[in-house]
């Protein structure tokens, strides 16, 4: 009867701990909206148009023509020495902000512009506008003016590295970024921004203006981007010519890519998959973090070191791994330099997708300080006050549409890469050769997926 008795009290005050309120550790970030979608699905559907449209498009007898069109033709409103130039003057006047203005990167209209539009924004119109990078950019306005006052015209032979100096660039832009403790502060920022305008600028004054389209990183990365672009401007002397036509319908004009090309385009690639791998609950886990108890960038400073050149790495071999597959099955020459610029269709859509949140959360303090740069009260984009609201993360309605974008554009990125390297293959190479190339463009696709919809603990 006592055995009795004590059973049932333990039974109720095991009960009682079970109903009693206890705090808990809960993901309320983004994706717990996303995971109770079907992601799966989605994944396994992706894959399957992916491989669908590899094989459709290797057995048929003739692709898709991409053709440019021109819509219009319009005098040059704006020389580009004078648009540069200005650009040189913003930033020079926003990095004053970034030295002498709040250290919050959140009421730093510096750090705002700078991860916000010049780093989401402004590649994303330039998916849909081209290169509106080229116009902007601080240097060839102050390079030219130098030039042509001092008289010198030659170069150094910097032109013999290719793309080697941008490599590095984005190396160190990519670690700096995603690696480095504090890349949102903005005095931090604003050095080391200050430091490396001023050495490409006396790299390009040596070299001359051209050497910026092959070794400053930015200037390289948007000129990739935009190639993607189904509008697009060329200049013509003192006109300008509005173009259009498919996506990457720029891309089959370009030259096949050299070995320092190459491994800037993998790069690209790696880091931006590595910036969404490195947040997942399974990267944590696997540096020993606890995913919702993250001790903090400088924790894991070494292990992101070695996996940011360590997904470099494998995303280099891989791609080639599949194309010397591809050549031992078929025979097929099928060369890496055409190839390649099939990628750019993939690092546009994984652009676009990754950043599509920061868009949507930091693109609203960035509109609230320019509105009202000094938080005094004013309006100089006529917008009254407003408050950033961040409410949208929580809505499953509005996550869905934002991950159905997300879905789409990735998606999108893989279907044209796939496209593109037929199309710039022989019709010899169409067949077996691009068997492995579709398989890791399938699996590419479901890994860009899942690292959208993974729970993030950092």
């Amino acid at each position: 009867m006592r055995k009795d008795r004590h059973f049932g009290r333990a039974g109720l005050g095991g009960l009682a701990a079970g109903l009693a309120p206890v705090p808990v550790l809960a993901c309320a970030l983004p994706p717990s909206i996303v995971m109770t979608l079907p992601t799966g699905r989605y994944m396994l559907g992706a894959a399957l148009t992916v491989a669908l449209t590899g094989l459709l498009a290797a057995m048929a007898r003739r692709l898709p023509e991409m053709q440019a069109h021109v819509l219009a033709s319009r005098r040059v409103l704006v020389p580009q020495t004078v648009s540069s130039y200005l650009g040189f003057l913003l930033f020079l006047g926003l990095l004053g902000v970034g030295i002498l203005g709040p250290r919050d990167p959140m009421h730093n209209l510096w750090t705002l512009v700078f991860w916000t539009v010049v780093w989401v924004a402004l590649p994303l119109a330039s998916l849909v506008f081209g290169n509106l990078w080229r116009g902007l950019n601080p240097w060839t306005g102050p390079v030219r003016i130098i030039r042509l006052l001092t008289g010198w015209q030659g170069s150094i032979g910097l032109s013999r590295l290719g793309q080697a100096p941008a490599v590095l660039g984005l190396a160190a832009f990519s670690w700096f970024q995603i690696v480095s403790l504090s890349p949102d502060d903005p005095l931090i920022l604003a050095q080391v921004a200050g430091a490396y305008w001023l050495v490409i600028f006396l790299l390009a004054l040596a070299e001359g203006e051209d050497w910026l389209e092959h070794g400053e990183f930015l200037t390289v990365y948007f000129g990739y981007l935009s190639r993607i672009a189904p509008f697009w401007a060329e200049p013509d002397g003192t006109r300008l010519r509005i173009m259009a036509g498919w996506p990457g319908t720029q891309v089959l004009t370009m030259a096949p890519l050299g070995a320092s090309q190459v491994a800037f385009v993998t790069l690209a690639l790696a880091a931006l998959t590595f910036d969404g791998l490195r947040e997942t609950f399974w990267w944590l886990a696997l540096v020993g973090e606890n995913p919702l108890e993250f001790s903090g960038r400088s924790a894991v400073v070494t292990e992101n070191t070695i996996g940011l050149f360590a997904a470099w790495g494998l995303t280099a071999a891989t791609i080639m791994g599949a194309l010397a597959l591809g050549r031992r099955l078929s025979g097929a020459r099928l060369a890496a330099g055409p190839v390649m610029l099939s990628f750019l269709a993939i690092a546009a859509g994984y652009h676009g997708a990754h950043y599509l949140l920061t868009l949507l959360t930091a693109g609203q303090y960035t509109l609230a300080a320019l509105n009202d740069p000094l938080f005094q009260g004013d309006a100089l984009l006529g917008l009254p006050p407003f408050y950033v609201s961040m409410g949208f993360l929580t809505d499953r309605g509005a996550m869905t549409l934002i991950w159905n974008a997300q879905f789409a554009a990735i998606l999108g990125a893989h279907v044209l890469a796939v496209v593109l390297a037929l199309q710039l293959s022989a019709r010899g190479e169409r067949g077996l050769a691009h068997l492995p190339l579709t398989v890791l463009m399938v699996g590419y696709t479901i890994l860009g997926l899942w690292l959208l919809a993974s729970p993030t603990g950092a």
